[in-house]
C-alpha cells in the first residue's frame, strides 16, 4: 500500500514537499547515509525573517520529511548541502507568507481544521480515527501534523486573496488553445457540415465587399431566427454545394479549408458559425453531425421547480405542507408554471414558470440532482429539502448530447488558469522576498544567486 503521506495532500493546492522549483543536482554516492551523522543536535538560529527566525531544528525536521518523500517517490536524493539550502529557502518563504497572512487577519479556526482533517481522511478512504492511527504509525506526530495542515490552509487563503482573484482567463484564450490543438484533438473525427458562401469578386471594390458582408449578416440573422439552412443555401449561396443545400458531406479536418478549422472545432452539433472571411468572400458553416474520435456524451435534464424558503415565519413543516398542497393542485389540473410564478421563492426561475432549462449533471446541488435522477419525464417529485429550502421538481424532458466541446473548453480553461496562476504566484513570491529583510546567519545555508 502507498504511504499515506504520498497522496494525503492531494486535495490541497500546494504540495507539502515544499521545495523551490529549481533543478537539483544528482546525489553523491552515500550522501543520504552521511546525513544523519552531519546533523547537529544543538538548536540554533540559522535565519532571521523580518521579526521571526528559523532554527536548525526546524530545518532538520523539514529535511527529514522531504528526504522521506523523495525516497517514496523514487527520486534520487540531491547532495545534502544543496538540499539543505533549498529546504531552508522554502521555510523562509513560508515564514514570510504566514507573517503576511497574520497581518491580514487570516485565521484557521479549529472547526475549519477539523473539517479539513475529515476530508483528508475520506480522501484516503479512512475514518478520522483510522487516519490518525495511520499517521502515528508512520512515525509522524499527529498534533504537529494538524498544525502543518492549519498552516497550509492559511497559505491557501492567502494565495486566494493575493493571487487567485487576479487570475483571468478569457473566452478568446480558451478558444485559441483549443483551435491550436484541433488537429490533434480531432484527428480521428469526421464532420458533416453545410456551407453558405457569399462570394466577393477578385479586385472587388470596397462597395462590393460592403454589400457582400451585409448580405452574409442578413443570412446569418435569418439562420439565428430559425431559417432552414439547406433551403437558404440552395437559394442564396454562391458555393459549389448550393444545389445540395450547402451539404459538403462527411470530411475529416484535413480535407477542409484551413479557415474552417478554428470555428468548426468550437461548434457543437446543430450550431452555426459566425461569419468567416476569406479571399473568396464570406462563409457560414453549420455542424450537422460528427463521428469518430473521442466524444463525451452526457445526459441532460430539462426541469422546472418551485422553491419555498424557510425563515422565522416559515418552518420546515410549513414549507413542506405548502408544497404538498401545490403538488396536489398541479396533479388536479392546475398549471405548474402559474403556481411557480405565484409561489416560488426562486426569483430567477419563477418568472419563467419555474423553468430551469437544460442542465448537465453537476449543475444543481446533490440533493436536487439525486431526486431529479429518479424521475421519469412528466413526473413531479415529493417535497424535499436542500440547502436553499424545500422544493418540488418536475422533469420535463431528458436527452443525450455530445458534450465534447464543453468538456474541452472546461479542460482548456483549467489548464490556462493553472498556468497563469503559477506564473503570478511565483512573481508575487519573488516580490515578497525582494521586499523583505532576510538574514542567513550561516553562509553555507544561504541560497545560491540563481535560486
Amino acid at each position: 500500500m502507498r504511504s499515506t503521506i504520498e497522496h494525503l495532500f492531494r486535495p490541497l493546492t500546494l504540495a507539502l514537499l515544499l521545495l523551490l522549483p529549481v533543478v537539483l543536482p544528482a546525489a553523491d554516492e552515500g550522501s543520504a547515509t552521511e546525513a544523519g551523522a552531519q546533523r547537529e543536535l544543538i538548536d540554533r538560529i540559522i535565519a532571521i525573517v523580518e521579526d521571526d527566525v528559523v532554527t536548525w531544528r526546524e530545518l532538520m525536521q523539514r529535511l527529514d520529511r522531504v528526504e522521506r518523500q523523495l525516497r517514496e517517490k523514487g527520486i534520487a536524493l540531491p547532495d545534502l548541502p544543496s538540499l539543505r539550502r533549498q529546504v531552508l529557502s522554502r521555510l523562509v518563504l513560508e515564514r514570510l507568507e504566514l507573517q503576511l497572512a497574520k497581518r491580514l487577519g487570516i485565521r484557521i479556526d479549529d472547526l475549519t481544521l477539523d473539517r479539513q482533517m475529515e476530508r483528508l481522511a475520506r480522501a484516503n478512504n479512512l475514518s478520522l480515527e483510522a487516519f490518525r492511527d495511520k499517521i502515528v504509525a508512520e512515525g509522524i506526530d499527529y498534533a504537529a501534523f494538524r498544525e502543518e495542515v492549519r498552516r497550509e490552509l492559511a497559505l491557501q487563503a492567502l494565495y486566494k486573496r493575493m493571487v487567485d482573484r487576479n487570475v483571468r482567463v478569457s473566452d478568446r484564450e480558451v478558444d485559441d488553445l483549443i483551435a491550436s490543438q484541433s488537429r490533434n484533438l480531432f484527428k480521428d473525427t469526421e464532420f458533416h457540415i453545410r456551407h453558405i458562401l457569399v462570394a466577393v469578386p477578385e479586385q472587388a471594390t470596397p462597395e462590393q465587399v460592403r454589400k457582400a458582408r451585409e448580405k452574409a449578416e442578413r443570412l446569418l440573422e435569418e439562420l439565428r431566427q430559425g431559417a432552414d439552412f439547406a433551403r437558404l443555401a440552395a437559394r442564396e449561396s454562391d458555393g459549389r454545394y448550393a444545389l445540395q443545400g450547402g451539404d459538403m458531406g462527411w470530411r475529416p479536418l484535413a480535407r477542409l479549408p484551413q479557415i474552417f478549422v478554428r470555428p468548426l472545432s468550437l461548434l457543437k452539433v446543430g450550431e452555426t458559425s459566425d461569419i468567416i472571411r476569406s479571399p473568396a468572400g464570406f462563409h457560414i458553416i453549420r455542424l450537422e453531425d460528427k463521428r469518430g474520435g473521442q466524444q463525451a456524451w452526457v445526459e441532460q435534464n430539462h426541469a422546472r421547480h418551485i422553491l419555498i424558503k424557510t425563515s422565522a415565519l416559515t418552518s420546515d413543516a410549513d414549507a413542506r405542507a405548502t408544497l404538498e398542497s401545490l403538488k396536489a393542485r398541479i396533479e388536479g389540473g392546475d398549471d405548474f408554471a402559474r403556481l411557480a410564478r405565484a409561489y416560488s421563492d426562486d426569483t430567477g426561475s419563477a418568472i419563467e414558470g419555474g423553468d430551469l432549462g437544460w442542465a448537465t449533471p453537476g449543475t444543481f446541488v446533490p440533493e436536487f440532482e439525486e431526486v431529479l435522477k429518479k424521475l421519469r419525464p412528466g413526473e413531479i417529485s415529493e417535497p424535499f429539502k436542500s440547502q436553499y429550502g424545500w422544493h418540488i421538481v418536475q422533469l420535463l424532458e431528458r436527452r443525450r448530447v455530445d458534450n465534447t466541446v464543453d468538456m474541452l473548453r472546461s479542460r482548456a480553461r483549467q489548464l490556462l488558469y493553472e498556468r497563469k496562476r503559477e506564473e503570478q504566484l511565483r512573481e508575487w513570491q519573488r516580490r515578497l522576498l525582494d521586499e523583505a529583510h532576510i538574514e542567513y546567519l550561516d553562509p553555507a545555508l544561504a541560497p545560491d544567486e540563481e535560486d
